[in-house]
């Protein structure tokens, strides 16, 4: 299994970040197998959706909407509304599997690959990357 860690800088908002581009790369020319996607972190997702055309602004006007940031949670420390952040991961899995095909993930023509995060309180993210030839 070939796998690696990618850094992702998410900064200090609620953001949802095409990994896409690098997850292309990173099985090009691996032929066929499956990849997976996994974000090591308590406090942010995956998900595959489409991206730009607003979907994006639309995933965290519902998220903000069924997860909102005000002072409702248990998990109370960090910014206001931080116990959400550890709800999302419940709710946008935290791990993935694309299969590849011919070194290139299968996705649907208007589908990514990409990383939610709710969590202003940490602006870097790893996002562990890992092929599995079949």
């Amino acid at each position: 299994m070939k796998t690696a860690m990618m850094a992702v800088h998410t900064g200090r908002r609620e953001c949802v970040v095409d990994l896409t581009p690098e997850a292309s790369r990173f099985v090009a020319g691996s032929g066929d197998g499956l990849l997976s996607v996994f974000v090591p972190h308590a406090t942010a997702g995956l998900a595959i959706l489409e991206l730009g055309a607003g979907s994006d602004t639309d995933l965290l006007a519902a998220l903000a909407e069924l997860l909102p940031a005000d002072d409702r949670w248990r998990h109370a420390h960090g910014s206001r509304g931080h116990g959400r952040s550890h709800v999302l991961p419940a709710i946008i899995p935290p791990a993935l599997v694309v299969p590849v095909l011919a070194g290139q993930p299968a996705l649907g023509t208007w589908q990514s690959i990409a990383l939610v995060d709710l969590n202003v309180d940490n602006p870097d993210r790893t996002v562990r990357l890992s092929f599995l030839p079949g």
